[in-house]
């Protein structure tokens, strides 16, 4: 499974959304179900996920699920991949 399938699940199970539910183009707060408490779990399971630390300014910046996946890339996980 690669990074972005990872990191796909990560959201779909963080944010309660069906396992078929794009979540390429989502974005904070674009969904009912990603609010600040949502947003927060989120970070906790992407560290979790990736073995990553995620820093308060990181935290703050992503605001998307196209920022998670340069947040990731950030941590040297999956920039070759890309």
């Amino acid at each position: 499974m690669s990074h972005l399938d990872r990191l796909r699940a990560v959201f779909r199970m963080t944010l309660n959304l069906p396992p078929d539910r794009p979540v390429d183009g989502l974005q904070y707060r674009s969904i009912p179900q990603w609010d600040s408490l949502a947003h927060m779990a989120l970070i906790a399971a992407m560290e979790d996920e990736f073995s990553i630390m995620i820093d308060t300014d990181e935290m703050i910046d992503m605001s998307s699920f196209a920022k998670a996946v340069e947040l990731l890339e950030k941590h040297g996980i999956g920039a070759a991949a890309v």
